[in-house]
């Protein structure tokens, strides 16, 4: 977190984690080139690597969209989650290079200007190998760039978390109209079967991931009890509630995570306002709720970050009963302080 907006200082995991990336890339584009030249003889260079950036773009941008629901199916995933920001900045400068160079090799070596000669460029879109595929791509890449340059947290904070998380699901389009890119323009080049494959097998990918992880969701949300006739719903044992971590369910139509710590139990809604994350999912860090997606933290009673940070999440109203826990189905306004319930031997 960041009062300031200031810039991240780096540590070990984050040159660790951005070598890597590099590496991968570098890997991969280095890999590419090289079998295109080899197994293509009438390939050049330039046009290897602009094919290189491409996929190499497209391949990160598949990662980025299965990160989300791979680590709502498993915590092993969100070391990945936490940086994923990374791959995003370094995703939209892969398709730029791509389009930029491709643009410089079709469009900027006659008498017309390169930017015009792409938009009226002879295509029909009744016609597969005549569909304008380059126009697909522009539009994509337009939201990828979007997207990146507010990817900081200082335009999270402007434009305010609502917004922009429907600013940045606008991912989906974008790789939907990458999809369209990859597979018409495969097809006029004559690229063969195997790569309109793995263009498949990629979207195909990402769709199984999102269903997998929604029926899951969908599952919790379907758990929820009925309250009881003063308004309160249990949600758990409290000896199935681990120290330091939350049960999450779903209580009035609204998931909530109810954490134990310290002989206490409180609970407070389970989305987080910087990203939307799930707090269940994180455990108390230094007497605050830490959130698993990006380190973003709350005091468990008060549902208040700690200064000099202003973020603030609903609270609700906890007992204990022979030993289980009720959370009243009524959410408290945000940053309202709720005395834990005591865990009683």
């Amino acid at each position: 977190m960041s009062a300031l907006y200031r810039a991240v200082n780096w540590n070990r995991q984050k040159f660790i984690y951005d070598g890597l990336l590099v590496g991968f890339v570098a890997g991969y584009l280095a890999l590419f080139v090289g079998l295109t030249l080899t197994r293509d003889p009438n390939a050049t260079a330039e046009t290897a690597m602009i094919r290189g950036l491409g996929t190499a773009a497209f391949l990160l941008l598949t990662i980025i969209l299965a990160i989300g629901p791979l680590a709502r199916l498993s915590p092993a995933f969100l070391p990945i989650l936490y940086n994923r920001r990374h791959l995003g900045v370094t995703m939209a400068l892969l398709a730029l290079a791509h389009a930029t160079f491709a643009l410089v090799q079709f469009h900027a070596l006659g008498d017309t200007n390169p930017f015009v000669s792409l938009l009226t460029g002879a295509a029909d879109i009744r016609h597969a190998r005549t569909f304008p595929f380059e126009l697909a791509g522009l539009l994509a890449l337009g939201i990828l760039i979007l997207m990146a340059a507010t990817s900081h947290d200082f335009w999270l904070a402007t434009l305010t978390a609502p917004v922009w998380k429907a600013l940045h699901m606008l991912v989906y389009v974008a790789y939907g109209l990458v999809v369209v890119h990859l597979a018409f323009g495969s097809l006029q080049e004559e690229a063969g079967p195997p790569a309109r494959i793995v263009i498949l097998l990629c979207a195909l990918t990402v769709a199984a991931l999102h269903v997998l992880s929604g029926r899951r969701e969908r599952t919790l949300d379907r758990k929820e009890a009925h309250p009881d006739g003063e308004g309160w719903v249990e949600v758990a044992r409290v000896r199935d509630i681990p120290e330091g971590r939350a049960r999450v369910a779903t209580v009035g139509g609204e998931r909530v995570a109810v954490f134990r710590y310290e002989g206490r139990v409180s609970c407070v809604s389970n989305v987080c306002q910087h990203q939307n994350g799930p707090l269940g999912e994180g455990r108390i860090v230094d007497g605050c709720i830490t959130c698993p997606w990006h380190g973003y933290q709350y005091s468990p009673d008060s549902g208040r970050s700690p200064p000099p940070f202003t973020e603030m999440i609903p609270t609700f109203n906890v007992r204990i009963l022979e030993g289980r826990v009720f959370v009243y189905r009524t959410p408290n306004p945000p940053g309202t302080r709720v005395e834990p319930a005591r865990i009683t031997p």
